[in-house]
C-alpha cells in the first residue's frame, strides 16, 4: 500500500532529538517539525529497556521520521514530552499504511 497518506497526517509535532547527556543535562540536535496523526490516548507500553511505561499518546508519521527515546517532542499547543519509543511499521504486502509510531510520555 506504500506510505501513510499525508492528508491523514493533520497534526503538527517538533522533533529534538536526544543525542546524550553533558555535565549540564540532556544535549538534543536541531528541532525539525513532523507532520503526523496525533492519538492523545493513555496506554501502557513496553519502553526501549522492557519495563512497562504509561503513553500520554502515539504520533503515527510518514516512514523516514527519526525518533531516538529520551527526544524531547513539543506537541502543537506548545505541550513537551519524551520519546518512549519509535516503531517503524512496515506492511509487507499487507493492506495497510507504512509508517513510524512514536510513542510518548
Amino acid at each position: 500500500m506504500g506510505a501513510i497518506p499525508r492528508r491523514y497526517l493533520v497534526h503538527r509535532i517538533t522533533i529534538e532529538p536526544y543525542q546524550g547527556n553533558s555535565s549540564k543535562g540532556p544535549v538534543y540536535g536541531p528541532p525539525t517539525e513532523v507532520r503526523c496523526l496525533l492519538d492523545e490516548q493513555t496506554r501502557t507500553v513496553r519502553g526501549a529497556t522492557g519495563d512497562l511505561v504509561t503513553s500520554s499518546s502515539t504520533a503515527y508519521c510518514s516512514p523516514g521520521t527519526t525518533a531516538p527515546p529520551l527526544s524531547r517532542v513539543t506537541l502543537g499547543d506548545d505541550r513537551q514530552t519524551t520519546v518512549i519509543q519509535a516503531k517503524n511499521r512496515v506492511a509487507q504486502g499487507l493492506r495497510t499504511p507504512d509508517h513510524v509510531e512514536i510513542q510518548l510520555e
